[in-house]
């Protein structure tokens, strides 16, 4: 880190924030950008794991730049939250946001998603259980192999699904698992009621996953770890892990597609 600095690294970072807010000063948002700059890369690199290949990584760094500057300037550091937990959220979000914008998901593998979604679904509702891959390669029509390599060409599609799982009104009023850490102070009650809301059926939903299946979310997206990490700890392949992952997402949007409209309509 630059010299030109030296003076911040010996000021406690709390002080730091409160004079920020207070001030704007540009040496000390830059003595920030500076700092937490590898949380950037770190966060592409997790993210690119799951990409296919024409998704290069200093694009996504590019993409998550914005949302570790919109980060700054969004910190409260009043809030019971660490700036590096935020600014991970807000540069995740960033990457999908433009990822989304670009369309890059062929049509014929959103599709697939979609249809996949919509009949783990439907024999859910019928079973009243979760149901096995058997089961939902049979009524795919497709064999267990057949099943088990379609989800792997989805899995990029689920690494951006569960950063837009949910939508209140039409397709357009977004609210995602990151804006749930927007501060209270840039919403209106009636707002954060709803938000609250929706973290508390996010989490319902998540423990009514299978066991694996709610290792790979929790671990993936509260622990931070890499697909390959998280197979080292559940002792199978990264592959295997990706698979879990895109039904696991698969899972959480059919059941919150069920009660979201509930939600929306108060």
């Amino acid at each position: 880190m630059s010299k030109l600095f030296d003076k911040y690294n010996n000021t406690d970072e709390t002080e730091l924030w409160k004079s920020y807010r207070s001030t704007k000063d540009q040496n000390i948002r830059s003595y920030l950008v500076e700092k937490y700059s590898p949380l950037v890369k770190h966060v592409a690199g997790r993210i690119a794991i799951g990409m296919p290949q024409n998704v290069e990584f200093d694009d996504l760094v590019s993409y998550g730049v914005f949302g570790l500057l919109d980060a700054i300037e969004k910190f409260d550091p009043d809030r019971q939250i660490k700036f590096k937990t935020y600014a991970m959220t807000r540069i995740r979000g960033s990457i999908f946001d433009e990822l989304r914008s670009i369309d890059w998901i062929p049509r014929s593998i959103r599709q697939k998603a979609k249809q996949l979604e919509q009949i783990i679904g439907m024999l859910e509702n019928k079973e009243g259980a979760h149901v096995e891959d058997e089961a939902i390669a049979k009524e795919m029509g497709i064999s267990v192999e057949e099943f088990n390599s379609l989800l792997t060409k989805i899995s990029g599609t689920s690494l951006v699904s569960l950063n837009d799982i949910w939508f209140l009104g039409d397709e357009n009023d977004e609210v995602s698992f990151m804006e749930t850490l927007e501060s209270p102070m840039n919403m209106n009650p009636d707002t954060i009621i709803e938000k609250e809301e929706i973290k508390n059926v996010i989490v319902e939903a998540i423990k009514t996953l299978p066991d694996k299946e709610k290792k790979v979310i929790v671990l993936y997206y509260y622990e931070d770890l890499t697909l390959k990490e998280i197979g080292e700890v559940l002792e199978v392949t990264e592959s295997r892990i990706s698979q879990l992952h895109t039904r696991a997402v698969a899972r959480l949007r059919s059941k919150l597609g069920k009660v979201k409209s509930v939600i929306s309509k108060k």
